[in-house]
């Protein structure tokens, strides 16, 4: 295809929606909260479901538990309420001869307006989904078509052949739009302007992997034929959205090889490994290293040592040993004259982890400073001038260090910890403070593997796969309010063993909009149920000093019981605390619950995680806790996070690196996204694309820049 009748498809794939017959300001406007602005927009905007209406389905034939399409007669309306719960019920009995289904409306305001809606005798069509009560048939909240009263159902059939002999798609809606005028839109952009949807994927990898032209599976996927198996479309294995799958991926992992590709050809620090700071560190700690650390250290080291920079990500559940491995990591670069940054989410982190290497960094002689948003003047400069000079050896700080004015002297390796709540920019922006640093990024979330693969692809993956010895199994209980007492007798037994207690609140005071315990009311409530113990309290308002005081008097057992707000979610180590207690658990995600059950059972002692449930548990709460008590496994907990929440509330909404997917769907799709990725890496490291040697291959390079070029910054592709 010419490069101009390339822009001509792309200047018609352009078209606003509102050129669409049918398509007046007000529907424009319905579309535009679907994010449909052009006629591009609609092509990918896929049907969430399909219904078969080939044929009606009859009533004593229809199945439980699935989507079915009926035509009936009304025989009775009327509301109902009902015993048990005296709640009001609007009924209405159709029937087809075969048998009798009953539909129900939980949620309406008129009831006459209902009655009238269904007059006794009048034929419709009616679709939802079937559920069994007994011997009895429902469908709650159909959708309704009502024939004409002198229509029969062949003339109604007829009437609309969009929408009766076939597999019709069922389209996502808003307020105001209903399915028939959907459907005629969307029948409107696949026919007028699928075709220009360009298949830019080599013919040789469609062959391969069985993939359809691009605009064939457009026109595939919202209008399947007649003999499409219903089952495999509902699945998304139809080979029309396998290949839109595949596309969308290809182009993605294609983006991610170049981008690591790119990082292996620029010139970086290499290292030497001296031991200056390291050794000494290693026999300052009280344990030696683990084979999974001391393997995880020997595959940064190799990376250090390499001519270009380095870009690995270290990936280790919680208590795995991630900071002594990012602290040798750190003196690494220090033992070769260069500068350290360490980049957290969030305040509380930065504040735990200057707080744990400027521990270790003063006994080797060495400067460590904290960067932070809320700082005086006086100290912020104090710091930019230790970090510019060169006197500070390692800077830790929020994405505060990321910004303007923060001048490194010589910046040569970037830690950025828990990388799920950083994206791609934020890497890269790490990258430009320095002459191409070395750039490790860690997490304590143990992150799916499909999840990992879209959003880190393109850095190298380590994995702390060992616990350190003298970790004791973690037994979790959900704690409902009724069985407080009891919970209350297994700490007092615990702490009758001389062990200490960490109770854990969502909110560090009583806000008039919030029923939840605050950190401050907890702990005089635990003073009187608990006169004897002594208890300490734990707030990301407390400045670092008042909090490493607050942190020290717990590890040297001043203090009997610990309350805080979620500041000990990471980096504290006390062996002699054998339980966690977490009030309102259910306002906290699985990801942080993970975090904070792992701050126990560190020691001799086995420990004990108690998440207590209050009464306004929702669904989705309850899911969370029942995971927790299910099992202690960081993965298992991570893709369960991922099912019950999806790709982007799992990242944070602020994640910028995760991709915005048009077709795909990570969970549904892993193994299109393995197969993507190994053609994707392969067609990389090909001379034909890194030479451009064929007009595919060119065609190919241009289309991942304009894709993937801005947001990956890939300026040297095309």
């Amino acid at each position: 295809m010419t490069s101009t009748s390339l822009d001509h498809a792309r200047q018609q794939l352009a078209t606003p929606v509102s050129r669409l017959r049918g398509v007046g300001p007000r529907i424009a406007e319905k579309l535009e909260k679907l994010g449909v602005l052009t006629v591009e927009d609609a092509l990918y905007t896929l049907p969430h479901r399909y219904e078969d209406r080939r044929e009606f389905r009859r009533i004593a034939r229809l199945r439980d538990g699935c989507h079915e399409v009926l035509a009936g007669e009304i025989l009775a309306a009327g509301e109902m309420v009902t015993q048990r719960a005296r709640r009001r019920v609007f009924e209405v009995i159709v029937g087809d001869g075969s048998g009798q289904v009953v539909l129900k409306w939980f949620h309406y305001r008129n009831k006459d307006w209902l009655a009238k809606r269904f007059p006794l005798g009048r034929t419709g069509v009616f679709s939802g989904e079937v559920k069994r009560f007994g011997a009895q048939r429902e469908v709650h909240h159909p959708e309704v078509e009502l024939l004409g009263e002198e229509q029969t159902l062949a003339q109604y059939q007829g009437s609309d052949p969009l929408a009766f002999g076939r597999i019709l798609p069922v389209y996502p809606l808003t307020e105001g739009l209903t399915q028939q005028a959907a459907r005629r839109i969307w029948k409107q952009a696949v026919d007028l302007f699928a075709e220009n949807i360009v298949t830019h994927l080599p013919a040789e990898l469609c062959a391969r992997r069985g993939l359809l032209p691009l605009a064939k599976a457009l026109q595939d996927v919202h209008w399947p034929a007649n003999e499409a198996n219903l089952e495999t479309l509902e699945e998304g294995r139809a080979p029309a959205r396998r290949t839109l799958v595949y596309d969308e991926f290809f182009f993605l992992q294609l983006g991610l090889a170049m981008r690591r590709r790119g990082a292996l050809l620029e010139a970086g620090i290499p290292f030497q490994v001296t031991h200056r700071h390291t050794k000494p560190l290693a026999d300052l700690l009280p344990y030696r290293l683990t084979a999974a650390q001391r393997r995880v250290l020997g595959e940064i080291k190799i990376d250090l040592m390499a001519p270009h920079p380095m870009n690995r990500l270290v990936q280790g559940d919680v208590g795995s040993g991630k900071t002594i491995v990012a602290l040798m990591a750190a003196l690494l670069a220090i033992e070769n004259d260069t500068q350290v940054a360490v980049v957290a989410p969030t305040e509380i982190l930065a504040e735990q982890h200057f707080l744990q290497f400027h521990h270790w960094l003063e006994q080797l002689g060495l400067k460590a400073v904290l960067l932070r948003g809320q700082q005086t003047a006086a100290n912020r400069r104090a710091a930019l001038a230790e970090i510019a000079d060169g006197t500070a050896h390692l800077v830790v700080g929020t994405h505060a260090v990321l910004q303007e004015g923060v001048e490194f002297h010589r910046l040569g390796l970037g830690i950025i910890d828990e990388q799920h709540r950083f994206g791609v920019r934020q890497r890269a922006v790490l990258r430009q403070k320095g002459e191409n640093p070395h750039v490790l990024v860690m997490t304590a979330t143990p992150i799916p593997r499909t999840l990992s693969l879209t959003v880190y692809g393109d850095l190298s993956l380590s994995v702390i796969d060992e616990m350190p010895p003298g970790r004791t199994p973690i037994r979790t209980m959900v704690v409902t309010e009724n069985q407080r007492r009891h919970a209350f007798e297994l700490i007092r037994k615990e702490l009758a063993k001389s062990h200490q207690i960490y109770v854990v609140f969502p909110l560090i005071e009583e806000s008039e909009k919030s029923d939840l315990k605050a950190a401050t009311v907890g702990v005089e409530q635990l003073r009187s149920v608990l006169p004897e113990c002594r208890i300490g309290l734990l707030h990301g308002r407390m400045s670092p000093d008042e909090k490493e005081t607050i942190m020290g008097r717990f590890k040297t057992r001043q203090l009997d019981i610990l309350v805080s707000t979620t500041v000990i979610e990471v980096g504290i180590d006390v062996p002699n605390a054998t339980v966690m207690v977490v009030e309102h658990a259910e306002r906290f995600g699985l990801a942080q619950l993970h975090q904070l059950r792992g701050r126990v059972g560190r020691g001799a002692a086995p420990g004990l995680c108690l998440l207590m449930k209050s009464l306004r548990c929702s669904e989705e709460g309850e899911k969370r806790l029942e995971v927790m008590a299910r099992t202690t496994d960081g993965f298992r907990i991570a893709e369960a996070d991922l099912e019950i929440r999806g790709p982007g509330e799992f990242l944070g909404t602020r994640q910028s690196g995760l991709p915005d997917f048009r077709v795909a769907n990570i969970l549904r799709d892993a193994r299109i996204l393995e197969e993507a990725r190994a053609d994707a890496f392969a067609m990389a490291e090909s001379p034909e694309f890194q030479q451009g040697t064929s007009e595919e291959m060119r065609s190919l390079a241009i289309e991942l820049k304009r894709r993937w070029g801005t947001r990956l910054g890939l300026a040297s592709v095309g």
